[in-house]
């Protein structure tokens, strides 16, 4: 997963906006590289995520804070 935080900005950020547009990624996590799908979690799984996300970078409340947008979850599954 990532999150399209942006700092709390008030528009999305461009990687973002690219991956809505075009949702094949190539994803590495150390040694491990592979193809994936981007899509944007819905509001019943970003409710369940926020709080793991906000657990591995706290600032993230803060951002949602300090914006109006609602702060994309996109989650990355294997192709």
């Amino acid at each position: 997963m990532v999150v399209a935080s942006y700092g709390g900005r008030p528009d999305h950020p461009d990687w973002y906006k690219n991956l809505v547009a075009n949702p094949r990624v190539k994803v590495q996590i150390l040694a491990d590289r592979f193809d994936a799908i981007a899509r944007t979690a819905s509001p019943e799984e970003k409710q369940r995520l926020w709080p793991m996300m906000v657990g591995y970078y706290p600032l993230y409340d803060d951002y949602e804070a300090r914006t109006d947008r609602d702060i994309p979850v996109v989650i990355l599954q294997r192709a």
